[in-house]
């Protein structure tokens, strides 16, 4: 089995990351306009203190994985902590360990860059994808996440 290339996400890739962020929320059955997707990717680019984008590629393939770390400034952990929004295999890209590089790769940048934690959810059901957390270190809380969505 080929080793994922895992590198940070490059200005002429802002549709690659767009196509892999909807694909993820399709998969999710939610639905956020390409336009704000395209919005989101390219404020990141333009400001690391919002957090990074890391896309994954098996050599000769095109991108199959992407992983996006949001950063917030956190009372509870006295410092920036990142928050995994997405990380997003291609179907026929799982199984080949593009997760586990793209995590391990988010694990690396984020504590070059200071981060104090890193954070994200799990849907109910995906116990495929917590054992892969749990294997890099996360661990469950007790906590429930909730939303208020904000008109626009």
């Amino acid at each position: 089995m080929s080793t994922p290339v895992i590198a940070a996400l490059a200005p002429n890739e802002v549709e690659i990351a767009v196509a892999l962020l909807q694909a993820q929320l399709v998969e999710h059955e939610m639905t956020t306009p390409a336009a704000a997707l395209h919005d989101v990717v390219r404020r990141v680019l333009a400001d690391a203190n919002l957090g990074f984008i890391l896309l994954a590629r098996l050599p000769g393939e095109e991108t199959s994985g992407l992983l996006y770390a949001a950063a917030h400034l956190s009372a509870e952990h006295g410092g920036t902590v990142g928050w995994i929004e997405e990380i997003y295999v291609l179907p026929e890209a799982r199984g080949t360990g593009i997760g586990g590089q793209l995590l391990q790769a988010a694990i690396e940048r984020s504590q070059t860059l200071g981060w104090r934690a890193l954070e994200l959810e799990v849907v109910e059901g995906h116990e495929r994808a917590a054992a892969l957390y749990q294997r890099h270190g996360f661990e469950s809380n007790p906590r429930r996440r909730f939303t208020c969505l904000l008109p626009v």
